[in-house]
């Protein structure tokens, strides 16, 4: 589906981790300040620009490793309305979510330019820039909802089971980062990944094939 082996990869990853990050906090962000949470919006996080999201050294790792990090976004959730529970989950999924629409989006952005834009001596490195941010939004989506702690999955699996499994969950919490990093070092983390991103890329591609079809002559 995608070739990462172009040199100007790297340079590529750039644009792409910045909008990947910034959309993902920004969706926590926005998410809480819609259920009256004004916690987000008074640190200044209630925004896309990507310098407000990054955290340096994650950053960094993300971009020469491909593993990284952003500044979490801050909430109080005794601001939510109604259930505090459910608006937990709300905010928690509301990141995997945004970086999803990017990479629905940046897909049709793709077809756009191959169909109809001019061909031009910059139209490879767009199509690099393009799939990397496609890629990295898939990934970044899917990475998320893993259920441990401390990714967004973990607080979602917690808005859905009952109360009565607080302290399973609670011992779970207490040792996700080190389960974490057993799944990213055993490699167990791209088994989940890489089946799940390729089937969301899957839907997209027919959703958008679906919408292309009567300019396709198909």
């Amino acid at each position: 589906m995608f070739n990462f082996s172009d040199p100007y990869l790297l340079i590529a990853r750039i644009p792409a981790l910045l909008i990947g990050f910034a959309v993902h906090e920004y969706g926590h962000a926005w998410m809480a300040d819609r259920l009256g949470d004004p916690t987000p919006r008074s640190m200044g996080r209630l925004t896309l620009n990507p310098i407000a999201h990054l955290d340096f050294f994650g950053t960094l790792m993300a971009l020469f490793f491909y593993f990284g990090w952003a500044k979490p976004v801050m909430t109080n959730p005794s601001y939510y309305r109604k259930d505090k529970r459910r608006g937990h989950m709300m905010v928690a999924a509301a990141g995997p979510v945004m970086n999803f629409i990017i990479a629905f989006f940046t897909l049709l952005l793709m077809y756009i330019s191959a169909l109809w834009l001019p061909k031009t001596q910059w139209s490879p490195y767009l199509s690099i820039i393009l799939q990397t941010i496609l890629f990295l939004n898939l990934c970044l989506g899917v990475f998320n909802l893993i259920p441990i702690p401390p990714l967004d999955g973990f607080s979602i699996l917690k808005g859905v089971m009952p109360y009565s499994m607080y302290n399973q969950l609670y011992v779970l919490e207490r040792y996700g980062f080190l389960i974490l990093l057993l799944v990213l070092v055993s490699g167990a983390a791209g088994s989940i990944l890489w089946p799940l991103v390729n089937a969301i890329y899957f839907i997209f591609n027919e959703i958008i094939l679906l919408l292309f079809r009567p300019f396709l002559g198909g």
